[in-house]
């Protein structure tokens, strides 16, 4: 019989170390890049606001990617 595989859950402060690492960003960094609450992040992600910051959805989770957030940042600048 084969054993059944067991998950693994990687801690809070690893996750965030790991999506950093790769390049992704959860909510809580974006905030923390732009200086701003956590709320203020999730109002710009949903689909009625003017000027969306770029992210993807993984499952329940949104991701970015660092460089399209500063991008974004700056077209906001030159609006």
């Amino acid at each position: 019989m084969a054993s059944a595989a067991k998950l693994v859950r990687m801690p809070a402060e690893g996750q965030q170390a790991f999506a950093s690492a790769r390049g992704l960003l959860t909510i809580e960094d974006v905030a923390i890049l732009l200086s701003v609450p956590v709320s203020w992040v999730y109002e710009k992600t949903r689909r009625r606001s003017a000027n969306r910051i770029p992210g993807f959805r993984l499952g329940k989770y949104w991701r970015f990617r660092e460089t399209d957030v500063l991008e974004w940042v700056e077209r906001q600048r030159n609006v």
